[in-house]
C-alpha cells in the first residue's frame, strides 16, 4: 500500500507507517537538519527509512502529478501556529501548512488520510478555524477563491455541506488521544483527523488504548509489582501524594473497570537500562550525550522517574528547560539525552539524530511517537485491506 508523507520531521508518523504496512512513495520534509537525520539512517540501512523517496522541499513546490495509486496520506502540518507553547497565531501563522495537506489529497485522492497536530488546536480560541479544517478535508475539491478570505471559504463550504445535492467525499473523523494510553512513556495529547473517501465505503472508529494510569497506581501502590520489577527497595520509592491517598484506596475495590489494561509506562521502564550520562560520559550508545545547565523555574520542574514522562516540547526559541529534564527521586535535575527523549517517542535504538542537541531535541519535540502512529495506521491499513478484500 502505497502512501505519501508530508512535513516528515524525523520520522515518527512516518516509522509507524512503515510498520503498520505502508510504503512511501514520497517523504516531504524541508528542515535540512531532520532530512540528514533520514540520510543517516539510509546510510546505515535501517530497515524503516531505508528506501524512502527522500524530497528535502517545501510543500507548497511540490508536485503530485508525479505520483500514482497513493492510498493514504499522512502527516503532521507544522503546530506551532496552534501550540500552547507558541504565539497561538493560527490561521495568521505563515506555518499553518493546513491548506497544504488538503491540497495533498485534493491531488493524490487517496482512499484515507490520518493527519496528527497539538491538542491547541482544539482550544475554543480556534474553533471556527477547526470547523474550517474539518469542512476543507470533507470537501478538499471545493477550493478557496484567490481574492476570498478563510472565513468566506467557509461560509461557502458551510452552504455547499448542506446541500441535499452534495455528498461528502471524504467522511472525516477526530479524536484527542493520549500517547500514554497506547503504550508510549509520555503524557502527550494530540488530535488525530483521519477521513475515508466516501466511495470507499468503510466504517471505522479509533482504536483504544490498551494501557491506562490506573493500572499503573495499582501496580505501585497497591501490588508493589512495579517496584519488584524494577529492584527498587522501599528507601528509594517517592512518597505517596496525599492526593492520591483516596484514589489508591478506591482501586483496591474498583480496578474492575481497568481490568485487562496494562499499566502506563514510565520514565523508568523507558531509560532505566541506559547508563547515566552524567556519570559515565563515556558510552558506546549512539546520542547519549550529558547536557548540563538544567535548572528548575515555576512550571516548569522536570518529569518524575515513576511516571509517564511531560510531553516533550519543541519550544519556539530552543527547548524549554522543564519539559526535556529528568527529575530523580532525591530532587536532582538533569536534561534527558537525546537517545532517552528519543526512548520516551518510542524510537528504535538503531535510530540516530543528526545536529546539535538543541536542534536533535527539537525534531524530537515536534515528533509523532512511532508506537501510537503505528497503532492508529495499522488500524487504517486493515480496514483499507479487508474492504480490498470484501471487493473481490
Amino acid at each position: 500500500m502505497l502512501s505519501v508523507e508530508l512535513f516528515a520531521g524525523a520520522g515518527g508518523l512516518a516509522i509507524g507507517m512503515s510498520n503498520a504496512g505502508f510504503d512511501h512513495a514520497a517523504v516531504l520534509e524541508w528542515n535540512h537538519d531532520a532530512c540528514e537525520t533520514f540520510r543517516e539512517n539510509q546510510r546505515h540501512h535501517i530497515r524503516s527509512v531505508e528506501r524512502w523517496p527522500l524530497y528535502e522541499t517545501d510543500v507548497k513546490e511540490f508536485d503530485y502529478g508525479t505520483l500514482s495509486d497513493v492510498m493514504v496520506v499522512s502527516g503532521g502540518p507544522p503546530c506551532q501556529p496552534f501550540s500552547l507553547g507558541g504565539k497561538h497565531r493560527g490561521f495568521l501563522d505563515k506555518r499553518d501548512m493546513f491548506p497544504e495537506a488538503v491540497r495533498a489529497v485534493r491531488e493524490l485522492r487517496p482512499k484515507a488520510f490520518i493527519f496528527e497536530n497539538v491538542k491547541g488546536l482544539m482550544r475554543e480560541t480556534f474553533a471556527d478555524y477547526f470547523e474550517y479544517i474539518l469542512l476543507q478535508l470533507t470537501h478538499p475539491s471545493f477550493t478557496r477563491r484567490k481574492t476570498e478570505s478563510w472565513e468566506e471559504h467557509r461560509a461557502r463550504l458551510e452552504k455547499h455541506q448542506t446541500s441535499r445535492q452534495v455528498r461528502p467525499e471524504y467522511n472525516v473523523v477526530f479524536r484527542l488521544l493520549n500517547a500514554a494510553d497506547y503504550g508510549v512513556p509520555q503524557r502527550r495529547e494530540r488530535v488525530f483527523f483521519v477521513g475515508f473517501r466516501s466511495d470507499v465505503g468503510v466504517e471505522w472508529s479509533f482504536p483504544e488504548g490498551d494501557f491506562s494510569e490506573n493500572s499503573l497506581l495499582r501496580s505501585q501502590w497497591i501490588t508493589g509489582e512495579y517496584w519488584e520489577r524494577h529492584e527498587v527497595s522501599k528507601r528509594d520509592r517517592p512518597p505517596l501524594a496525599d492526593r492520591q491517598l483516596g484514589r489508591i484506596e478506591r482501586l483496591r475495590d474498583d480496578f474492575l473497570f481497568d481490568a485487562g489494561k496494562f499499566p502506563w509506562l514510565t520514565v523508568r521502564d523507558a531509560i532505566s537500562d541506559l547508563p547515566d550520562p552524567e556519570r559515565k560520559p563515556r558510552n558506546a550508545i549512539a546520542n547519549h550525550i550529558f547536557n548540563p545547565g538544567a535548572r528548575s523555574y515555576p512550571g516548569h520542574t522536570g518529569s518524575p522517574l515513576d511516571e509517564p514522562a511531560k510531553t516533550l516540547k519543541a519550544g519556539d526559541h530552543g527547548v524549554p528547560g522543564g519539559e526535556n529534564m529528568l527529575a530523580r527521586v532525591d530532587g536532582s535535575l538533569r536534561y534527558f539525552t537525546v537517545r532517552e527523549a528519543a526512548r520516551l517517542q518510542t524510537f528504535p535504538d538503531e535510530y540516530t539524530f543528526r545536529g546539535p542537541w538543541t536542534e536533535a531535541m527539537r525534531q524530537l519535540g515536534n515528533a509523532v511517537p512511532v508506537r501510537l502512529a503505528e497503532t492508529v495506521a495499522r488500524s487504517v491499513a486493515e480496514t483499507l485491506s479487508s474492504t480490498t478484500k470484501e471487493r473481490r
